[in-house]
C-alpha cells in the first residue's frame, strides 16, 4: 500500500506490477446489462449504494463521473467505528474494506446500471482480496447492500455474469448487508481529482475514467469537484 503514496518516479518493477491495474479496469466493451434490475423511478430522490473495489481513490473517481450520481464519499465498511481510520485499516486486522458510498437519483440511473459500471470499469471482480498492486482484505471486492432489493439485484447479476462466463474466472464479489459506512479522512476525498499527476492515479485510475467515458458515453459527466 505504500506504493500508492509515491509522488516520484516509479521503479521498473513497480511500474510492471501497476500494469495489472488496467487489465480488466479498461476492457474494450462493457459487460452485459443486468437482466434483473429496478425500474427508473417516476420521481427524483436520493438512494445510497456502497461498493468496495480495491483502493477507494479509483472507485470514487469512477462513480463521481456518472450521470445521476449526486454525491460520492470514500470511507470504510465491514468493521467497527473504533477501527475506521486509515492507519488501522491498512493493518488488515479491522475487517473493513475501503469503500465508496454512492448517492444517486433513482429517476436518472438504476441500481443495476451502477452495478454494471462497478463490474465493467471500476475494478476486477475476479481478484480475491486484492486489486492490482494492493493486497489484503481491505481491498476486497464487495457490495454492501442497504435493502433486500439491492441484495436481490446484485446476487442475480453475479449469477448472470458467471453463467455467461463473462470473465475468465468466477466473480468473487461478496454481497453482504451494510452495517455502517464510516467516512474516510479528508485527504482521501476526491484524491484522484486533486492529485492527477500521482503515478498511482495515472496508471491505476486514469484508465478506469477513460473506460467509463468510452463505454458509457451517455452516462459520463466530467467532474470538477463540489
Amino acid at each position: 500500500m505504500f506504493s500508492r503514496l509515491l509522488s516520484g518516479a516509479l521503479s521498473v518493477a513497480l511500474a510492471l506490477s501497476f500494469l495489472s491495474c488496467t487489465a480488466v479496469a479498461a476492457p474494450k466493451m462493457p459487460i452485459p446489462a443486468p437482466s434483473t434490475d429496478a425500474s427508473l423511478s417516476s420521481a427524483s430522490g436520493q438512494q445510497a449504494a456502497v461498493f468496495a473495489g480495491g483502493c477507494f481513490w479509483g472507485t470514487q473517481a469512477v462513480f463521481q463521473r456518472v450521470k445521476g450520481v449526486t454525491k460520492t464519499t470514500a470511507g470504510y465498511s465491514g468493521g467497527s467505528a473504533a477501527t475506521a481510520t486509515y492507519d488501522q485499516v491498512i493493518t488488515e486486522t479491522t475487517g473493513h474494506a475501503e469503500s465508496v458510498e454512492v448517492v444517486y437519483d433513482p429517476s436518472k440511473i438504476t441500481y443495476g446500471q451502477l452495478l454494471r459500471i462497478f463490474f465493467s470499469v471500476a475494478h476486477d471482480p475476479t481478484q480475491l482480496n486484492r486489486q492490482g498492486p494492493d493486497v489484503g482484505t481491505s481491498y476486497r471486492s464487495a457490495i454492501f447492500y442497504t435493502n433486500d432489493e439491492q441484495r436481490r439485484i446484485a446476487s442475480a447479476y453475479i449469477a448472470q455474469l458467471d453463467a455467461a462466463k463473462v470473465f475468465p474466472k468466477k466473480v468473487v464479489t461478496q454481497v453482504t448487508p451494510l452495517k455502517a459506512f464510516y467516512r474516510a479522512e479528508d485527504y482521501h476525498q476526491d484524491y484522484a481529482l486533486h492529485n492527477p499527476q500521482n503515478p498511482y492515479i495515472q496508471i491505476c485510475d486514469r484508465p478506469k475514467i477513460n473506460a467509463l467515458r468510452e463505454q458509457f458515453p451517455d452516462l459520463f459527466v466530467e467532474y470538477k469537484g463540489h
